[in-house]
């Protein structure tokens, strides 16, 4: 029989390139020669053990420690990443013969969640790396070996923009922009999504093709100002005329790339996103709740009679809170439980599949910011100052459930496709 994990409480978790260069990053890294083929397949890289809400507990204190210096810095400080990686948690949706763990979806929520009731931003930064990760997938072996088997610290990371790129010699020039990119000042790899033109594609439309390449070829430039989320430092970087050889452009709307038998790597990127986002609104949300719980008990209001603790009204509001945010957690698991076994049994995802993960995931986020929302007014003023820990955490749950992935538009995509019309698969 199928069990669901326990929902985690706080107590539980005591050279930028000149224009026109070659992809060929510093000799120390690599040789120019390795770049313009990928190398042999070497020995198999030692697999990550499967990373667990154990392994969260064991590392919280850094966590922990690293909150206010990330948000100071608007990026994760390096004693946090040495944990992060230390744990295997950027790994978790990395091909095994990469060094990843290949976890299922739902055991990878919880881990997710469990870093998200530490620090939001961290959560958000694994969220990222994860779904990237799954790139080693669809890449030439000897490709995904050089970026993930042989650095243990490898990340990718990639936001939404605008690219060209015009083919040459084996590969294309890419000049583009991308922003919103998470995780990218700790990234050694990044991902460009760009045009190749038409002729290159048999005369038909214009393909979008994702180019990767190392981190420090890209220029960047601050731009996360934000309410929330802010060690992210989910900034813009840029390139101009950069070689990137063929062998480095992954397309992510080709499932027939994919060398990987494993059934994770048959999920749309959108599922794997969905899941670590809703994974985090959800561990924020329920720190915020045990917060709220821990200081009803000690609050008296400013004119009050009583404790907080002996109010009606924030009894009902914590009954209520309590059940919106198990329910919306026990829907998500269940959805991915049910989604993983019955795909691997098929051996394919459906557009059921897809629209079951986007409908729990979404619900979670939506509930988790109500439940946020809740318990922040409740708290009074107590709630608003930058040394009481549900302040970063609202503002956090909000950025959250501003994102694409938060959307209440998604539950009329869902209900649309539920009555008989045309699925809309853009963000499902």
């Amino acid at each position: 029989p199928k069990t669901l994990s326990p929902p985690m409480t706080s107590a539980s978790l005591n050279r930028p390139a000149p224009k026109g260069e070659s992809l060929a990053p510093a000799p120390a890294r690599r040789d120019n020669a390795r770049m313009n083929a990928p190398a042999p397949v070497a020995a198999p890289v030692l697999r990550a053990a499967e990373p667990s809400v154990a392994d969260v507990a064991r590392i919280a204190p850094a966590i922990r420690a690293a909150a206010d210096e990330a948000e100071r810095t608007r990026r994760l400080p390096p004693a946090l990443l040495d944990a992060l990686h230390g744990a295997g948690l950027f790994r978790m949706l990395l091909p095994k013969r990469f060094g990843g763990a290949e976890m299922p979806l739902p055991r990878y929520m919880p881990v997710v969640e469990a870093v998200a009731g530490l620090d939001g931003s961290a959560a958000w930064c694994l969220g990222q790396g994860n779904g990237c990760a799954m790139t080693a997938a669809f890449l030439d072996p000897a490709v995904s070996r050089e970026i993930w088997g042989n650095d243990p610290r490898a990340v990718l990371a990639w936001g939404p923009g605008k690219g060209e790129a015009a083919p040459r010699d084996g590969g294309y020039d890419v000049s583009g922009s991308w922003a919103f990119a998470s995780g990218m000042r700790h990234a050694t790899w990044l991902g460009g999504m760009s045009s190749v033109p038409a002729e290159a594609n048999g005369g038909g439309p214009a393909p979008v093709r994702t180019m990767l390449f190392p981190a420090d070829r890209a220029e960047t430039a601050e731009i996360w100002d934000v309410l929330g989320l802010l060690g992210t430092g989910s900034d813009r970087f840029s390139v101009a005329g950069l070689h990137v050889p063929a062998a480095y452009v992954y397309d992510r709307d080709e499932p027939s790339a994919c060398r990987e038998e494993g059934p994770l790597y048959r999920f749309p990127l959108n599922s794997p996103y969905a899941t670590g986002f809703s994974a985090t609104a959800l561990g924020l949300a329920r720190a915020m709740f045990d917060e709220f719980v821990a200081l009803a008990g000690k609050k008296t209001p400013r004119l009050g009679s009583g404790r907080l603790a002996d109010n009606g009204a924030v009894q009902f509001e914590v009954g209520e809170c309590e059940a919106r945010l198990g329910a919306a957690r026990a829907f998500l698991l269940r959805e991915l439980e049910d989604v993983w076994d019955d795909s691997a049994a098929q051996r394919r995802v459906t557009v059921e599949h897809r629209m079951r993960i986007r409908l729990a995931s979404t619900f979670a986020i939506r509930e988790a910011k109500a439940v946020g929302d809740a318990v922040f007014d409740a708290a009074g003023a107590t709630a608003i100052f930058a040394s009481n820990g549900m302040q970063r955490r609202f503002r956090d749950l909000h950025t959250v459930a501003q994102q694409l992935q938060g959307r209440k538009l998604h539950l009329q995509t869902v209900g649309a496709w539920r009555l008989g019309h045309e699925p809309d698969l853009a963000a499902v």
